[in-house]
């Protein structure tokens, strides 16, 4: 089953100094359509980017806000670089890099949340629903690609069920 997310509505907060957008998230389930992970990273990204301009301009504010601004967009761009592995083990390192980003972004999430660091704590909620999503999905993926590199490890990789070399049967 395949997940995605989309926009399911928007609008304008007025504020003295600025004008945002509250973008309000919603997780679509969806037996038939694969979801494009760049995509949701990109939308990931952008939903922290829109909660980070939303947060009050306090010392305390400000400081996490640029944590959360770095962890938040770092898993986009790491998802870059592990599509340019050099090897597997490079993948699944990168991959890590972008869920330790995700699980610190959730900390981030929680913290403007518990504080409040932002005046409509209600914004922060469907957005720490999709990083629990992002969480296990590069959990998943970093299983999967450990166990295939254990497999590639064991000195019966690549052998046949008589114990043959499978490169060398004709």
């Amino acid at each position: 089953m395949g997940l995605g997310w989309h926009f399911v509505g928007s609008k304008e907060i007025h504020n003295s100094e600025f004008t945002f957008i509250n973008l309000q998230w919603a997780i679509k389930k969806s037996m038939s359509k694969q979801y494009d992970l760049e995509e949701r990273l990109l939308d990931y990204a952008a939903a922290i980017i829109s909660v980070t301009e939303q947060m009050k301009p306090t010392r305390a504010g400000n400081h996490v806000a640029g944590q959360l601004l770095r962890s938040g967009t770092s898993p986009l761009f790491n998802h870059g670089e592990a599509e340019g592995a050099e090897s597997p083990r490079d993948f699944s390192r990168k991959l890590s890099i972008c869920l330790k980003e995700l699980k610190e972004s959730r900390r981030g999430l929680r913290l403007a949340v518990k504080v409040p660091l932002i005046d409509d704590i209600a914004v922060i909620d469907p957005v720490l629903v999709e990083t629990d999503e992002l969480i296990r999905i590069f959990g998943a993926a970093i299983r999967t690609t450990r166990k295939n590199l254990a497999r590639e490890d064991s000195p019966e990789y690549g052998k046949d069920s008589d114990g043959g070399d499978e490169a060398t049967c004709p």
